[in-house]
C-alpha cells in the first residue's frame, strides 16, 4: 500500500516524544526512536524532576537510555485514571521546560585503566579488520572520546556508554555470545561501550580489560559509576594490569 506521506527520497518524519502505558500501573515517557545522547541527558534530568516532586502514589522511577518509566499504585480504577493524568501532565510539562544552568553541572569525569593488549582483547583484531584501521587506532580512537553512561542495567553496576568514535559505532554484537565474559572486560557493540562488573555470557566484541571493581556490595555506594557519569578509559600495560589487579583496583 502507497503511503502518500512517504514518497521516494524524503526522510522519516521526526521523532515526537511520547507517553505511553507500560502495563496497567505505569507510563513510559519515550524520547528518540534510537540512541541519542541529548536524549539521554533529557531522561535522567526528567526523572530526577519527577523523583522530586514526589507525585502521589509514584513508587518508582526508572531512566534508561531514551526514556522515562513512572511507576505507580493506585486503590481503584478511577484512582489509577486520575493518577495516569497527573504523572502524563508531569512529564510532558518537564519535556519543555528549558534545561537550566544549574543540569549543566557535571562531575570530573573517571578515569578507567584499561589494558588493550592480546590477553585482554579477543576480538580487538577483528574489530580492526572490520573498520579497516589497525588495532592501534583503534585503542586510540576508543580511549581519545568521552563517554557518558547512559544507563545501568542487565547486571548489577553494569554500565552502558555512548559517545563511542564513529568509526567504531558501527560493529554489531557478536552473532554467537560466549557462554563467559571476565568480569572488568570492556567491550563494544551498536555504537556503545560496557563493562562487564562480573563474569557473565555476553556477546559484545572485547577489546580491552580494566582491573577496576565496577560493582562492590562493601562499598557506597556500590557502583563505581552512575548514569550520567563522563568516563574517559586511559591504556595501561599488562604489568600494570596484573599490579592493580593484585592491589584490589577499585
Amino acid at each position: 500500500m502507497h503511503d502518500p506521506k512517504r514518497t521516494p527520497g524524503n526522510s522519516p518524519p521526526p521523532f515526537v516524544p511520547r507517553v505511553v502505558p507500560a502495563g496497567d500501573s505505569a507510563l513510559m515517557l519515550e524520547l528518540a526512536a534510537e540512541l541519542d545522547l541529548e536524549a539521554n541527558a533529557m531522561a535522567h534530568r526528567i526523572a530526577d524532576e519527577v523523583r522530586a516532586a514526589r507525585l502521589d502514589g509514584v513508587t518508582d522511577v526508572i531512566a534508561a537510555i531514551v526514556t522515562v518509566t513512572v511507576y505507580f499504585r493506585a486503590e481503584s480504577a478511577a484512582q489509577a485514571a486520575a493518577r495516569r493524568a497527573v504523572i502524563i501532565d508531569f512529564l510532558m510539562a518537564a519535556l519543555a521546560r528549558p534545561r537550566s544552568g544549574a543540569d549543566a553541572v557535571e562531575r570530573e569525569p573517571l578515569e578507567i585503566p584499561v589494558c588493550y593488549e592480546p590477553a585482554f582483547a579477543p576480538d580487538l583484531v577483528e574489530v580492526a579488520e572490520r573498520t579497516g584501521l589497525s588495532t592501534d587506532d583503534v585503542v586510540a580512537r576508543h580511549t581519545a572520546t568521552l563517554h557518558r553512561v547512559l544507563m545501568i542495567g542487565f547486571a548489577p553496576g553494569f554500565p552502558y556508554l555512548g559517545g563511542l568514535d564513529p568509526r567504531l559505532a558501527a560493529v554489531p554484537r557478536r552473532p554467537t555470545p560466549r557462554a563467559r565474559v571476565e568480569a572488568g572486560s570492556v567491550a563494544i557493540a551498536n555504537g556503545q561501550s560496557v563493562i562487564y562488573p562480573f563474569a557473565t555470557p555476553g556477546g559484545w566484541n572485547l577489546i580491552g580489560r580494566t582491573p577496576m571493581r565496577l560493582f562492590d556490595p562493601l562499598r557506597q555506594p556500590p557502583a563505581l559509576v552512575a548514569a550520567g557519569d563522563r568516563v574517559k578509559f586511559v591504556p595501561i600495560t599488562a604489568r600494570d594490569y596484573e599490579r592493580r589487579a593484585r592491589g584490589g583496583a577499585r
